[in-house]
């Protein structure tokens, strides 16, 4: 990002408002759950509504509403109009309508807000201390299935977000390497298997995953009607020594290895190496930090590394490319084909030494 410089007095009064963040945040989720911000912006034709009738419309106890509207206005996501009646701002109407902005601040409220309590300690002791606020578990993908269905909901959204646009374009790639049998490692809810069975009568698929997220996935995959294709196999790469069978015409793997540290990367892609013959290829689609047109994407990835961090491992990160290419050619690897897939993602089709 481009360093600025900025007056003394817009930087306090940015330290103020980093200081009382959550204050905003909690302010915002309280809104939009009471479905104030909709009822206002639904009202937009009416110069506005005031708060008489927000209370008495949503039935909101008028001191709680109060206080909600009276931070929401100092933080500009709502306003007051010549006639004193409640508008909602750009800022407002985005974290209400807008997609992506929701499916962060659902992910950041019921997965992430009350783990990143315990960020300090997670960044002293390199586990997942916050993670604690939810099971005990070494990793959050131990514990994945077991988590409330909000919490996977929230979760799930927020991982199939940055991920699904890109299917389509990623197809394209795989299906030219005229694969007979895939290995699809970490799958998921088994999304990536059922786009190449539903697109391809010839493929067969094979995925890698923890014991709950692979049941999932091959239960979707097989309520779709692919279940003579479709096969899986447990894995924990975090184990010593963790081996792929060979036999395998083509290696997936989406948003996977940011789930990792550097040294358990090189683990896994060795693995994948061993089992990879000269003609293998290795898909790898990940979300670069220094690959981002836009700020407030690099934004995002930093924060989701702060995730990382507190909640999911204790280790892992969303990777620069400038790190993450050292680490595939310390494997074994070599990048025959460096892509840019959609906005946020790169492709990087690899090959044995």
């Amino acid at each position: 990002m481009t360093k600025k410089t900025i007056k003394a007095i817009d930087a306090l009064e940015e330290a103020q408002r980093i200081a009382l963040a959550p204050f905003v945040f909690q302010t915002a989720v309280s809104l939009r759950k009471l479905g104030v911000f909709s009822y206002i912006f639904d009202n937009r034709d009416a110069d506005g509504v005031s708060f008489q009738e927000i209370s008495e419309a949503l039935e909101i106890p008028k001191y709680g509403l109060g206080v909600l509207l009276e931070m929401a206005e100092s933080a500009a996501l709502v306003q007051k109009n010549n006639a004193n009646n409640y508008e909602l701002t750009k800022t407002g109407y985005f974290l209400t309508y807008d997609k992506t902005v929701n499916v962060n601040l659902n992910f950041a409220n019921d997965v992430c807000y009350k783990g990143l309590f315990h960020l300090t300690d997670a960044v002293t002791n390199q586990k997942p201390e916050g993670l604690k606020e939810f099971g005990k578990w070494n990793t959050i993908y131990e514990g994945l299935s077991q988590l409330s269905p909000e919490v996977q909901q929230s979760w799930f959204e927020f991982d199939h977000h940055y991920s699904d646009g890109i299917f389509t374009e990623a197809l394209q790639i795989v299906f030219s390497k005229k694969p007979k049998h895939i290995y699809d490692i970490g799958g998921n809810t088994g999304k990536f298997a059922l786009q190449c069975l539903a697109n391809s009568e010839e493929i067969d698929i094979t995925i890698y995953d923890l014991p709950g997220q692979l049941n999932k996935a091959l239960k979707n995959v097989r309520d779709a009607g692919f279940g003579d294709r479709i096969h899986g196999i447990e894995i924990d790469w975090l184990a010593p020594n963790p081996q792929l069978e060979k036999g395998t015409d083509l290696i997936w793997m989406s948003q996977f290895l940011d789930c990792f540290s550097e040294a358990e990367i090189v683990k896994i892609l060795k693995a994948c190496v061993a089992a990879m013959d000269a003609d293998t290829p290795l898909l790898i689609t990940e979300t670069f930090t220094d690959r981002q047109k836009f700020d407030n994407a690099q934004y995002v990835l930093e924060a989701t590394s702060l995730y990382f961090t507190a909640l999911a491992n204790g280790t892992s990160k969303m990777y620069p490319a400038s790190v993450f290419i050292k680490l595939v050619e310390k494997a074994g690897l070599k990048i025959e084909e460096d892509l840019k897939l959609g906005e946020y993602h790169t492709m990087l089709v690899c090959k044995k030494k």
